[in-house]
């Protein structure tokens, strides 16, 4: 339990199961391995790393969803993860949230620059003044899901802490190698390289649950 997943590892599972699999699922993993690989590459730049990281998650967990991105994006990780909680049997995501990654996790939901209401709030003081009250609440969910260590939950919201961490690198609100924001960076990325793995050796095995056709489809 909690053992590291390589890349090399999943591709070679992943080529002996590969016809057994839905074709909609083959290509999400297909495209999830592909981005590991890249990821595991950027040992030194953990910038780099984590967007290869998020982009890999990405192509496993993504549907079409509606114009209401953001509230649908939280609905699909919600979704995913309960699956992925659900087949865990062995323990290895358990064992990461709970063992290996307590403590750079705990950091990260403690963290108020990877909690978006504190940036409407700096963006829009005059309409987002409760940002303070929100991250108070949200503590105390984390802190009722640690108490029951309650898996999905703190991967909901650990997603979601990440999730605006990897805003901030995609739409340019952050410097590459910067020297503010290193910490949520480096654990995130680590964080990612540990789970992401986890998560496709999961849908590998469970090819049948229901994983949605990708976002974008092969077309002739």
């Amino acid at each position: 339990m909690g053992d590291e997943i390589t890349s090399e590892l999943l591709r070679s599972r992943f080529s002996e199961v590969r016809k057994n699999l839905p074709p909609d699922l083959a290509l999400r993993l297909h495209r999830s391995l592909s981005w590991i690989e890249r990821a595991e590459k950027e040992a030194e730049d953990v910038d780099a790393a984590f967007i290869f990281y998020w982009i890999s998650f990405n192509a496993a967990y993504a549907r079409d969803i509606p114009e209401s991105y953001e509230t649908e994006e939280r609905a699909l990780f919600s979704d995913y993860f309960d699956k992925i909680v659900r087949f865990d049997v062995n323990g290895s995501v358990y064992d990461a949230i709970w063992s290996r990654f307590s403590g750079p996790i705990r950091l990260l939901l403690n963290n108020r620059y990877v909690f978006q209401p504190f940036w409407r709030h700096h963006n829009q003081p005059q309409t987002h003044r409760n940002w303070e009250d929100l991250f108070v609440r949200g503590q105390k969910i984390i802190g009722l899901a640690l108490v029951h260590q309650d898996t999905r939950v703190v991967l909901n919201i650990l997603f979601d802490r990440l999730y605006v961490l990897r805003n901030q690198l995609f739409h340019g609100g952050a410097t590459w190698n910067s020297g503010v924001n290193r910490r949520q960076v480096r654990d995130g990325a680590q964080i990612m390289a540990f789970l992401v793995p986890h998560f496709i050796e999961l849908m590998m095995d469970h090819p049948d649950a229901g994983w949605g056709p990708p976002y974008y489809p092969v077309v002739d």
